[in-house]
């Protein structure tokens, strides 16, 4: 068997997209122009929202939400372990403090039931996180949040295209952010989302994005200065998408349909050769759900396969395959360590972690690609072949 190299995730550009930015490039703007408009309003007519706001990543979207949610010191903001640093950097970036609710062990999402445990007088926002692009519960969360009147921002890093009981993720809550990283569903190289359906919380994502300043005339406080006259109302970021990026965006999301149809072949391609295998959990989805499938997650048990993760992890490694692990529970990082976390708080997602291992999956990803994976892995759990 010939080795190949296939990486866990990958961007699909084609010449489409690559022309979109050259228009951008030989346009007379680089930066703030008409694409990040169009984008926005393309992006929300397919998710659903009345509003979109790009931002320049999908951790700086996260915090923009986080700020406009009004997280400030002492907030205490419920959100799951199982995710990338940044779904809880950005409370902590406003001065809040992550609780961190355990999991459902079927769907890997944050558990309802756990999220009330944790409420607290100082609970301000609940961030439920899409994991792998499966939507969590989303019913049981905002019932919980009508309670206890908490913020709802969903992190939809993965959910792009994602539907919870016939509606696309990011038409439901408070706001729900998005990322373009490379490895996500469309990519605009660095690039993020937060879509709403709050006027009031869309004005205040723009300013937040942009110095927090404003040249809308209903907004300033001096409304007889010339067509040069802005205003900073507020303290903000620097957080804007460039307008070649945002080209990209509208070339790339054009074709979002067609990358989750491809990701969901695949999808069945693992399920139906690994379903029958001791030792290999395939992915639970949930019924009345419809996933966009960022990631392909299995759980390896190590009784009955008589090796473990990491050596598993590593024949695969050796073999081409670009296999990952998402995620390390985030309080078991040094950093939140020093804030006082400590292991325990979420059995069941410390225990999913030793167990999990993520297989390759983008729209670009050859059949052969795939069968090749699928052959390595059972190789290894019969024996039969030596690597």
């Amino acid at each position: 068997m010939v080795k190949k190299s296939i990486p866990y995730g990958k961007q699909y550009i084609d010449e489409e997209d690559i022309q979109a930015v050259i228009d951008v490039l030989q346009s007379d703007y680089l930066t703030t122009g008409p694409n990040i408009a169009e984008f926005e309003k393309k992006f929300a007519y397919y998710v659903g929202a009345k509003y979109a706001v790009a931002i320049s990543n999908g951790t700086a979207a996260l915090h923009a939400s986080c700020h406009v949610a009004g997280i400030s010191d002492g907030d205490e903001v419920i959100t799951t372990p199982m995710t990338f640093a940044a779904s809880s950097n950005a409370i902590v970036y406003c001065g809040g403090k992550p609780v961190f609710a355990d999991i459902d062990e079927k769907t890997y999402n944050i558990n309802p039931k756990e999220i009330r445990k944790k409420i607290t007088s100082k609970t301000k926002a609940i961030i439920p996180v899409h994991y792998t692009g499966q939507p969590c519960k989303m019913d049981e969360i905002h019932q919980i949040a009508k309670e206890y009147n908490l913020i709802v921002i969903e992190d939809a890093a993965h959910a792009l295209g994602a539907e919870y009981k016939g509606k696309k993720i990011g038409s439901i809550s408070h706001m729900t952010t998005f990322s373009f990283h490379p490895v996500k569903h469309i990519t605009t190289g660095e690039g993020g989302m937060v879509t709403t359906n709050d006027e009031s919380i869309y004005k205040e994502l723009l300013l937040f994005r942009s110095h927090g300043i404003t040249r809308d005339v209903d907004m300033l406080n001096n409304k007889d200065e010339g067509a040069w006259y802005y205003e900073q109302l507020k303290l903000g970021y620097n957080y804007r998408m460039t307008d070649f990026q945002c080209a990209l965006g509208i070339s790339q999301l054009k074709k979002l349909d067609n990358f989750i149809f491809k990701r969901k072949k695949i999808i069945n391609m693992y399920n139906e050769a690994f379903k029958n295998i001791k030792g290999i959990t395939i992915p639970y989805q949930e019924e009345e759900l419809d996933s966009s499938w960022h990631l392909y997650v299995i759980q390896i048990d190590n009784k009955i396969l008589n090796k473990d993760r990491k050596e598993i992890f590593n024949i695969l490694r050796n073999a081409g395959i670009g296999v990952n692990v998402h995620y390390i529970p985030v309080y078991y990082f040094p950093y939140y360590k020093q804030l006082g976390y400590e292991k325990g708080l979420c059995p069941k997602a410390e225990a999913l972690y030793e167990r999990i291992i993520t297989l390759p999956l983008f729209p670009s990803m050859s059949y052969s690609d795939v069968e090749y994976v699928i052959d390595i892995i059972r190789n290894l759990i019969s024996d039969k072949e030596s690597l």
